[in-house]
């Protein structure tokens, strides 16, 4: 049996729209690719109709996956979180003790998660370490480059 898959609604609404995209906008594409390659005749020395083909097959794994991860999906909706720990969804401000730099991030689904938006999953080694702490604890989280301290000083759900 296949486990549930946390995700925000802004996370699950994504992945529905990908899914419309691939199956309204791709994949008609893609068929009509194959159709234009196939016209140019002998398929066996044919790179168009072998590109369309590899891409056609990109696509259709890529419908299957999400259509998994949408039927699985366990929509958590932040604002609705009423809690003083941190947990899946938490929007949480962190003092690096050693930089002296504050940084934020939100603790999201693994298909959500963007270092650059401040969005870090909750299957990572930072977003693991800080699940279950409070404002004004202390965690050590190991990064590639050794242990970073972080001070929580700000969490929220919204």
């Amino acid at each position: 049996m296949s486990s549930q898959i946390p995700m925000t609604r802004a996370g699950y609404e994504r992945l529905q729209e990908e899914l419309k995209h691939l199956i309204r906008v791709e994949r008609p594409r893609v068929v009509d690719a194959i159709a234009e390659a196939r016209s140019h005749g002998d398929l066996s020395e044919n790179a168009e109709y072998e590109a369309a083909k590899d891409r056609q097959a990109f696509i259709e794994g890529r419908i299957q996956e999400l259509n998994d991860k949408i039927a699985r999906a366990q929509v958590i909706d932040p604002a609705q979180i009423d809690s003083d720990k941190i947990v899946f969804g938490a929007t949480v401000t962190l003092f690096d003790t050693e930089t002296e730099v504050e940084v934020t991030y939100q603790i999201v689904g693994e298909d959500e998660a963007d270092i650059k938006e401040g969005k870090i999953s909750v299957t990572s080694p930072v977003g693991k370490a800080l699940i279950g702490h409070r404002v004004d604890d202390e965690v050590q989280i190991r990064v590639p480059s050794g242990v970073k301290v972080y001070e929580i000083t700000d969490i929220r759900y919204e």
